[in-house]
């Protein structure tokens, strides 16, 4: 399958996070977060986001996964399907997929503003939370991503695949923000109420089909 036309990146948060990155402007990388007291609910595991602190990316040997804020480059993530299940063993998190949230933004515009603002960004072929990944910073090399498998819904057989992944270093702006995609009319609401002191109101759509 050949490189989406226009590619789209995706980070799932919980909704409860969200008045906190309307306030600071941007979504901080995991580095940031720990020297931050930030409000709202962890749906990471712990492990990973610690194995992702000292994660190298070989495009860029002094920048770690844990420095950058990541995107999915499909919504209904693997990621999603364990939150869902809410079962995993190293999951402290066990509220389900209802609260969680996607927010969507297009991959040139990204570039587009991490290259004007100076930060380095990369793309890996599969979950950069692994103890194994390969990663790019070349947009000749987008096609290296397996993109049959990011847009498959039967992800059992494609997993590594799925789990590609957009890395911006430190901070995402919200601004970039293009639509918030949610699942239920109550999460709509409290996402509505959520973004409301911001400047920047990116469209909310409620998207049954991004979730299990």
């Amino acid at each position: 399958m050949p490189v989406p036309a226009e590619p789209k990146i995706y980070h799932i948060v919980h909704v409860d996070r969200l008045s906190s990155i309307v306030a600071d402007d941007c979504l901080w990388c995991d580095a940031e977060i720990v020297q931050r007291e930030s409000s709202g609910t962890t749906i990471g595991m712990n492990s990973i986001k610690q194995r992702r602190l000292t994660n190298a990316l070989s495009s860029h040997p002094d920048l770690c996964v844990g420095d950058c804020v990541p995107f999915y480059f499909c919504p209904r993530s693997v990621m999603l399907y364990v939150i869902s299940q809410a079962n995993h063993p190293e999951l402290t998190y066990h509220g389900g997929q209802d609260p969680i949230v996607h927010l969507e933004a297009e991959l040139w515009r990204t570039i587009d503003w991490a290259e004007e603002h100076k930060q380095r960004w990369a793309f890996t072929l599969s979950n950069a939370g692994a103890s194994y990944f390969e990663d790019r910073c070349d947009l000749t090399h987008l096609s290296e991503i397996d993109w049959e498998a990011v847009q498959t819904r039967d992800w059992q057989q494609h997993k590594d695949g799925k789990q590609a992944e957009f890395l911006i270093e430190q901070r995402f702006p919200w601004k970039l923000v293009s639509r918030i995609g949610v699942r239920s009319l109550q999460v709509y609401q409290q996402t509505l109420s959520a973004i409301e002191a911001g400047v920047h109101q990116p469209r909310i759509d409620i998207k049954p089909e991004w979730y299990y």
